[in-house]
């Protein structure tokens, strides 16, 4: 596998990831708006990061079409990225 592909499945395990979260925020009984709008947040940058991944390895435009518009603005979704890659640079507790 070339380290593109590598970049590719680890975009597509983020996106997986952001999405089961998202989902089970807004599955639940009680429905934050706070950490809906977050997780969906954490949704479209994934989605982003996946189809910049799959771009620059093939060229091909994004497999989502028109759905990433941007719904946020850009400073917020500096904030969220710069935020998600703290997060996953912090040891995990074993």
């Amino acid at each position: 596998m070339s380290s593109m592909s590598k970049k590719i499945d680890s975009a597509r395990k983020d996106l997986t990831k952001a999405l089961k979260k998202h989902a089970a925020i807004v599955g639940s009984s009680a429905v934050s708006m706070k950490k809906a709008q977050r997780a969906a947040a954490e949704v479209h940058l994934a989605a982003i990061k996946y189809a910049a991944e799959v771009e620059a390895k093939t060229g091909l435009t994004s497999p989502f079409g028109d759905a990433l518009q941007p719904g946020l603005d850009t400073s917020t979704l500096a904030s969220l990225t710069a935020e998600r890659d703290a997060i996953a640079k912090k040891p995990r507790k074993k």
